[in-house]
């Protein structure tokens, strides 16, 4: 027992890392299928166009969805047209793209996952760069092959050009190892980003590293209860209004936060140095509920930064 509680507790701290990894799994798995089942390359003039939609649009679907699952973007987002003020503060309009760029960093894990997988398998890379018709590209690719190469090579992808076996899989192997090369230059510089923007954050936090470790671990904790919270006081809710309707009896009071709270807690968290508060709602209790200030400084916390303890 106590050594299933020692890896669960190993899978618990390194959650991150495994969501990561199953991404990842599921990425190399999703570019497979595209590539032996949906992906035809024309093997004409359209190859260029239609290996680029194979290889950015998948992405790009990517990247909304990790717009749409990041909690962040819609904690930013909801209300600002019925208050502009909560994405675009007085004295600090900047402040939104600083934001949304943070959001922007998490959702662009999973589509730069696809484009190094699909870079590194080469297919769509073959099928996009045997279409270009670029006089230059031409040239420098077709360099020493026969004169077939210049008028058929988006046959090359397919097997079907007049060139020589040799001459036609070295042009093969020549596109393959180019989009090899992008891919691992697409992962050398994602992790070298990565790392920069990681030493960034943690060299401006404000505060140390083990009550860096304590404010995570308290927001995971929040979260947790908070939906747990939001299901009981919801089922309590609709189990009175429907006994009341069918009953036709008088409600019996259930408290409930006041629009304006919901409001408050609703904030992006701004961060203190004088007042250890780790959340919006934290401050919220110890400070009580007012009403905020239209010229307020939002702020996104270090702990929505994803920094790793």
């Amino acid at each position: 027992m106590d050594g299933f509680r020692t890896i669960l507790k190993f899978f618990m701290h390194q959650k991150t890392a495994i969501g990561y990894s199953f991404m990842a799994l599921l990425t190399m798995g999703g570019e497979r299928v595209f590539s032996l089942v949906a992906f035809r390359c024309p093997c004409s003039n359209e190859n260029f166009r239609y290996g680029l939609i194979f290889l950015f649009s998948p992405a790009f679907v990517l990247l909304v969805i990790g717009y749409f699952l990041n909690s962040k973007t819609w904690r930013l987002f909801t209300g600002c047209w019925v208050n502009p003020r909560k994405i675009f503060p007085r004295g600090n309009t900047c402040h939104f793209f600083y934001i949304f760029g943070q959001i922007t960093l998490n959702a662009l894990v999973a589509p730069v996952m696809w484009l190094s997988v699909a870079l590194l398998n080469g297919t769509f890379y073959e099928c996009a760069m045997s279409g270009l018709e670029n006089p230059a590209y031409l040239d420098a690719i077709c360099h020493g092959k026969s004169a077939q190469c210049f008028g058929e090579l988006h046959k090359v992808a397919c097997d079907k050009s007049s060139m020589p076996f040799t001459e036609s899989d070295e042009l093969k192997r020549t596109l393959q190892a180019q989009s090899q090369i992008l891919g691992w230059c697409v992962i050398v510089t994602t992790a070298l980003l990565s790392l920069l923007t990681t030493c960034c954050a943690r060299c401006q936090s404000k505060v140390s590293h083990l009550q860096l470790m304590f404010w995570r671990m308290y927001t995971e904790k929040e979260k947790e209860q908070l939906e747990q919270i939001f299901q009981l006081y919801a089922t309590k809710l609709s189990e009175r209004n429907l006994q009341c309707f069918f009953e036709n009896k008088e409600p019996e009071a259930i408290p409930l936060p006041t629009f304006q709270a919901w409001e408050d807690a609703s904030q992006i968290y701004s961060f203190s140095s004088s007042k250890q508060h780790y959340s919006t709602i934290h401050r919220l209790v110890e400070e009580g509920q007012k009403e905020i200030n239209e010229e307020r400084e939002t702020m996104l916390d270090f702990v929505d930064r994803r920094e790793t303890p």
